[in-house]
């Protein structure tokens, strides 16, 4: 490679180790990126700049809209509540039940929205079932991601690539095409879930007509004040008749942690302990006399004694605007009228609350009143997980229905009409029809007009123009041609299939590392430029991408669906690898399957 080369390597890497160590956000990476790129003049102004007038990163934009149109109106709890199952069945059949709504749901919707409405009605309804949580938010996550494979608006990487491909002057993908490999690998999905999700997921093995009770437990921080009837009292087997319902898990004295056990200790004035409880136990927990949360030390004494705190719990979104500083330092009781009081990071409890840094994904539990949810519960700022996703009707049922009728007419418009001309000119095409569907929405009122502009993730459109600038970048510079003849190099031996392995596990790699967008962007000029250098259609390489960089099920990171429910379910990293890694595989095996057979080399 030439220096020019070296120098967009030594950049590119630069900005996976920044999306790796979530150093910013994103859309802000990618562009600093763009501008350093610039600065050696390996793309001009006009190729910096061309992924911002991308059709397909446009058609994105309006997807967004039109899937907060069809949120608004609630017509995802309408289907949640027919769909979700009204007595207990054999775990397969839940699974089953619904997974599917939700996949073909998210094959006409994006991703996050889906989650962020079903996740909360998925862990309410499995709490009044008494069934473990963490069996169902990691296949409603998959589900998406599957069924999102399946057409061309149901994940925005198949759209990126769409865009690309029209840059080059190919055709594109259409409404449908890419289902002839989505559809199968989504099947084996749900099949491989059913038969083995029981086993792999997280939590006990529910058995067949089991009487199941699950309760997560929390952590509560709480002092022991001068005067408390508790100094003196005893802790035996981690248990005292004044703190009924909580078990102490330790006690802190003079700067020391004492990890409770079976034995027998006694309580002094300002013991900091940790009680362990359930969900519910944070009335309980401020009715007893003699502790005092220590979240609370500091608050009004109108909100400490409000008879109408309650207990949420909400994820991170992008928009807080207190990433990146302690607990401490922002202050929630100011800007929310709440009071943080547990935090969780990739589903382990943080200690020391005080000093933590705040990033998006962190599950947060609150002690707040209800207005909380009535002024955050509809932002951007969180995805708020508890005590919303009531399974009740909407109000505006007339409205719900013509939301739905709205988005199929955009999907049916698509689909049909791809072929047609008007005066000679191609113009029925996914981002005319997804226009339609906004102005009818916006017209009819289904999207309220105002703070429209709220509805669309600038950050992920940010990114996503920009890594089109990057691609461009790995064309001028020759890193896609050398990358392109030192895998055919390697893997011709085994034909164009080899090619289109390597391709697609790259692509793989990529996008459990980093996002699905970055992932495809990187990899569609090194496999256009293979597919020319081997003389074949290229085709066959571009839906490896679009598979490739939507089966991201190893990694809470790659995706961020599974990035929300990361929390909730109370998932650790390696809950993702136990049970994602072979759906990786399997979804690989069937790509290699099918691609050469819907789209012949």
């Amino acid at each position: 490679m030439s220096l020019q080369g070296i120098l967009v390597v030594v950049i590119i890497v630069f900005m996976i180790v920044a999306l790796a160590r979530d150093i910013l956000r994103p859309g802000l990476i990618f562009y600093s990126g763009v501008t350093f790129l610039l600065l050696i003049g390996v793309i001009n102004s006009e190729e910096a700049l061309a992924g911002f007038s991308n059709k397909g990163m446009i058609t994105i934009a309006l997807l967004f809209l039109v899937s907060e149109g069809v949120r608004k109106t609630g017509a995802l709890k309408y289907i949640a509540l027919v769909m979700l199952p009204r007595k207990k069945v054999p775990l397969p059949r839940l699974l089953l039940k619904t997974m599917l709504p939700i996949a073909t749901i998210s094959a006409f919707m994006n991703n996050t929205p889906v989650v962020i409405i079903f996740a909360p009605m998925i862990k309410r309804w499995a709490e009044k079932f008494h069934l473990p949580v963490s069996k169902f938010l990691i296949p409603l996550s998959y589900a998406t991601i599957l069924g999102g494979t399946c057409t061309l608006i149901g994940t925005s990487t198949t759209l990126v690539v769409h865009g690309m491909m029209l840059e080059q002057g190919l055709a594109g993908i259409g409404m449908f095409e890419i289902g002839k490999v989505g559809l199968p690998v989504a099947i084996a999905g749900f099949v491989y879930m059913n038969v083995f999700g029981n086993l792999l997921l997280p939590g006990k093995k529910i058995k067949n007509r089991q009487s199941y009770t699950v309760a997560r437990e929390y952590y509560f921080d709480v002092v022991v004040p001068a005067g408390s009837p508790l100094v003196g009292q005893r802790i035996y087997h981690r248990k005292n008749p004044l703190l009924k319902n909580f078990v102490v898990h330790s006690i802190q004295r003079n700067g020391d942690v004492i990890v409770t056990s079976n034995d027998e200790y006694f309580l002094e004035e300002q013991d900091t302990l940790v009680l362990a409880g359930t969900t519910n136990s944070v009335k309980k927990l401020l009715e007893i006399k003699g502790v005092q949360l220590t979240c609370m030390q500091g608050v009004d004494d109108d909100f400490v004694n409000n008879e109408k705190l309650l207990q949420i719990e909400v994820v991170i979104a992008p928009r807080f605007q207190g990433i990146g500083e302690t607990v401490r330092d922002y202050d929630f009781y100011s800007h929310y009228n709440a009071v943080v009081m547990a935090v969780y990071r990739h589903g382990e409890r943080i200690t020391n609350v005080s000093d933590m840094v705040l990033k998006e994904g962190d599950t947060l539990i609150l002690i707040t009143t209800d207005h909380f949810i009535r002024d955050w519960g509809e932002s951007r700022v969180f995805y708020t997980t508890s005590y919303l996703g009531d399974l009740t009707k909407p109000e505006k049922r007339d409205r719900m229905w013509l939301s739905l009728g709205i988005l199929m007419t955009m999907v049916i418009g698509a689909a049909v009409f791809r072929r047609y001309y008007l005066l000679g000119k191609d113009i029925y095409d996914m981002y005319l029809f997804a226009s339609v569907a906004l102005v009818l929405m916006v017209w009819t009122k289904v999207l309220p007009a105002k703070d429209y502009t709220k509805s669309i993730s600038w950050d992920v459109l940010i990114t996503i123009a920009s890594a089109f600038a990057v691609s461009k970048a790995i064309v001028n510079s020759g890193i896609a041609d050398f990358i392109a003849q030192n895998t055919i190099d390697t893997f011709h031996v085994f034909g164009p299939i080899g090619v289109l392995a390597a391709i697609y596990i790259m692509t793989n790699i990529f996008t459990e590392l980093i996002t699905n967008n970055v992932a495809a962007a990187f990899i569609f000029p090194i496999a256009y430029s293979t597919a020319i250098k081997l003389g074949v259609d290229p085709k066959p390489f571009f839906i490896a991408i679009c598979i490739a960089a939507s089966a991201s099920f190893s990694t809470p990171i790659g995706y961020q669906t599974n990035l929300i429910i990361q929390g909730m379910g109370n998932y650790k990293f390696q809950d993702y690898l136990k049970i994602g890694f072979p759906l990786n595989l399997l979804c690989f095996i069937v790509s290699m399957l099918v691609i050469p057979l819907a789209f012949p080399f």
